[in-house]
């Protein structure tokens, strides 16, 4: 029996998440597509941080990041303007610092 179904050629997509120094952010600066964790940390240190950017690499597999949709918002992301203590406004900013 003959199918028409295309057999995905692709390798895994990786998410790719690099540090620019110590104690900084990882910050996301693309996917690659790589067959294992090993090659993916490969492509990802010889495409993003070739010119040594980078302090460290995050890899984890695209598949594996849960996210949230736009119309759940209202209720996971409770409105904190009822919540002034969430707001930097009871102390003063020393001189030369700009907010």
């Amino acid at each position: 029996m003959e199918t028409n179904q295309k057999k995905d050629s692709q390798w895994k997509v990786w998410e790719v998440f690099v540090q620019s120094k110590t104690g900084a952010s990882f910050t996301h600066c693309g996917s690659v597509h790589a067959p294992d964790k090993e090659m993916a940390t490969q492509y990802a240190r010889d495409l993003y941080t070739r010119r040594s950017e980078g302090r460290s690499i995050w890899v984890l597999p695209a598949e594996d990041i849960v996210a949230t949709q736009p119309t759940e918002a209202a209720s996971l992301f409770d409105p904190a303007d009822d919540k002034i203590y969430r707001h930097p406004q009871f102390y003063k900013f020393p001189k030369g610092i700009h907010m």
